[in-house]
């Protein structure tokens, strides 16, 4: 099978962001970038379907030189090979943009199922999958928990509310995981070494035959407003106290 793992490196969970003064972006110095956790999915279930029906595991993302270490991460974790799409055109990039290099990149690759996370948390969009699989004109299943394949298609289950969807595709496609399709694995030592030998392909916008073109932008980051300090009840008298509690959430806080 010919695999292909998407991923997208974002900060770290914990990492403190800090808006620019001037509303241009986030202040990168001193931020720990990683996978996106929805995409570690991703790279987890296009494993554990090498390893059981052979074939080959491709990683691919757009970002800038740093983003490599993210695809060595998924190389490390058991993936044969990558693609980095590095070109400063495609720094903040809207998704449509960047779905155009990744169908690009793919083209004579030729997939057989392509794995997604369902959303980055950074941006919190979730349309990259969605845009690629109708680029590449191939059936798009989203927000999966689980996957079985055999003769030439996937079984996917996607939960809704109070159910669940057993969906059928046969392949190409492309596929979208979150929470609870897997537990991905932990990257080895010998497989971090390996993961220093083997390939990357660094393409740019000229060599994937794209002319980046910026459909949406974001024209601003403006930070959560300051929480106001919190209020303490004190007293020794319950009485006194909830009728001064009752009295705060109606007069201040308005919400009764």
């Amino acid at each position: 099978m010919n695999i292909v793992a998407c991923v997208k490196q974002v900060p770290d969970t914990e990492a403190q962001i800090r808006v620019k003064a001037d509303g241009s972006g986030i202040e990168e110095g001193g931020i720990k970038w990683v996978m996106n956790p929805y995409d570690e999915y991703g790279v987890e279930e296009a494993l554990r379907l090498k390893e059981k029906n052979g074939g080959e595991v491709t990683v691919i993302s757009v970002g800038p030189a740093r983003v490599m270490e993210t695809i060595r991460t998924a190389l490390a974790m058991g993936a044969d090979k990558g693609i980095h799409v590095q070109d400063a055109a495609f720094d903040g990039a809207d998704a449509y943009t960047t779905a155009a290099a990744l169908a690009a990149a793919l083209k004579d690759l030729n997939p057989d199922i392509i794995f997604c996370g369902q959303r980055a948390i950074d941006d919190d969009q979730g349309q990259v999958g969605a845009v690629l699989a109708d680029l590449l004109d191939i059936p798009h299943v989203s927000l999966i928990t689980k996957l079985e394949f055999a003769d030439g298609a996937i079984k996917v289950i996607r939960p809704i509310e109070g159910a669940q969807l057993l969906i059928e595709a046969k392949l190409p496609c492309l596929v979208t995981a979150q929470k609870g399709l897997n537990e991905p694995r932990y990257a080895s030592l010998p497989g971090i070494m390996k993961a220093k030998k083997k390939p990357v392909d660094v393409k740019d916008a000229a060599a994937l035959g794209v002319t980046p073109a910026v459909n949406m932008k974001v024209v601003k980051f403006v930070p959560p407003p300051a929480r106001a300090a919190g209020k303490i009840v004190c007293g020794d008298d319950p009485a006194a106290k909830a009728k001064e509690l009752a009295r705060l959430l109606r007069e201040e806080a308005k919400v009764i």
